[in-house]
């Protein structure tokens, strides 16, 4: 494979699945070979755009053309299903998040593409952009100090989803941005939910996810459906700095708060001895980003672990800590709120010699 194209097929043909399709189309390390869709005409829409077959299911495109491997960008529910008809037709996966509508589902996927020795990727988009490996680096470089906390808002007037409830469509992105840039991962060992149906659609459309980081400091994620305005911010405050992206500011998404001065004193002493944060009067400045693509830079890494054999930088066990976060959260709201452990079974990652700590050799750091 190291000098050939690769072949793929694109499973859904909506609004996800005509980005995916349109970047493999365009990339130089890809053949777009064919689009999947139950409905046959948007299907044959979007297939006649990118010179590619139209197929009004996954098992006869595997049936008619060669691929190398599959894209699926289909609701929640069924990427348990397709992804295990592609494994088991020995193709490499790429999976829209989440991974899978439950935790013991995805681990079922993982089982399966070790065992074939195939690349079994997550979407993790964000992960990807020039901004949020910019986050990574100061992160993992130190440049912020010791975390104190995480206060991440993703906010926005949306369609109610047909089989999730706004965590599970809007949280991901937060929770596997924050597995990649936290040098700890996303290891938390319980988390708090609150959610609110004002509508009565049936699932939460508002909601607030909360859990402890390392050494005293606390993620918030504020996720929404309901907002008229658009707000997608994360602040990450550190002993030293604090980070602060605005993804709508298309200039200047990312700036870093210098700190002057300790910690204010209580009762006498430091709240926090030897650590320094910011007062608000250090200086502020934004760093310089590459203009890249993000999809664009997904499938070349798709493609790249694929020629190489090694975990993708958005591998399947950072979205198996995904989905234990969200189905725990699930557990914390039907006991209206109450702190709900992780599951233990959650914590290994099948077939996998990683089974807690940091995640930075997975992805490839």
């Amino acid at each position: 494979m190291s000098g050939a194209s690769l072949g793929v097929a694109v499973v859904g043909a909506g609004y996800w699945g005509s980005h995916l399709a349109r970047t493999f189309y365009r990339s130089d390390e890809w053949d777009l070979i064919a689009v999947c869709d139950l409905d046959l005409d948007r299907a044959a829409a979007l297939a006649g755009l990118c010179g590619a077959k139209a197929f009004g299911s996954l098992d006869e495109a595997l049936d008619t053309v060669d691929v190398d491997a599959v894209a699926i960008a289909t609701p929640a529910r069924t990427h348990y299903g397709v992804a295990l008809t592609a494994l088991g037709a020995g193709k490499h996966v790429l999976v829209e998040k989440p991974l899978a509508d439950r935790w013991d589902k995805g681990a079922d996927m993982v089982r399966a593409a070790q065992e074939g020795g195939l690349v079994l990727m997550v979407d993790h988009t964000y992960c990807f952009t020039p901004v949020v490996q910019k986050m990574r680096e100061l992160l993992l470089g130190g440049e912020l100090g010791d975390i104190l906390y995480v206060d991440s808002v993703r906010i926005n007037p949306g369609l109610v989803q047909p089989d999730v409830d706004v965590f599970w469509d809007l949280a991901p992105h937060d929770l596997s941005i924050l597995d990649f840039v936290l040098p700890d991962g996303l290891t938390p060992d319980a988390v708090s939910a609150h959610g609110a149906d004002p509508l009565g659609t049936g699932r939460d459309c508002v909601g607030h996810l909360s859990f402890d980081l390392p050494d005293g400091a606390m993620a918030h994620i504020h996720v929404n459906w309901l907002s008229p305005p658009k707000i997608r911010q994360m602040v990450v405050g550190g002993t030293r700095r604090t980070l602060v992206w605005d993804d709508l500011s298309p200039r200047q998404p990312l700036s870093v708060y210098d700190c002057g001065g300790q910690l204010p004193m209580h009762g006498g002493r430091r709240s926090r001895s030897a650590l320094e944060r910011g007062d608000g009067s250090g200086d502020r400045w934004s760093p310089a980003l590459p203009e890249r693509e993000a999809l664009g830079q997904m499938v070349g890494e798709f493609a790249g672990s694929i020629r190489s054999g090694r975990p993708s930088t958005s591998s399947a066990s950072s979205a198996l800590r995904v989905l234990r976060v969200l189905e725990a959260a699930g557990r914390s709201l039907q006991r209206d709120g109450a702190q709900a452990p992780i599951d233990a079974g959650t914590n290994a990652v099948p077939g996998s010699a990683r089974q807690s700590g940091s995640v930075r050799q997975e992805a490839g750091a």
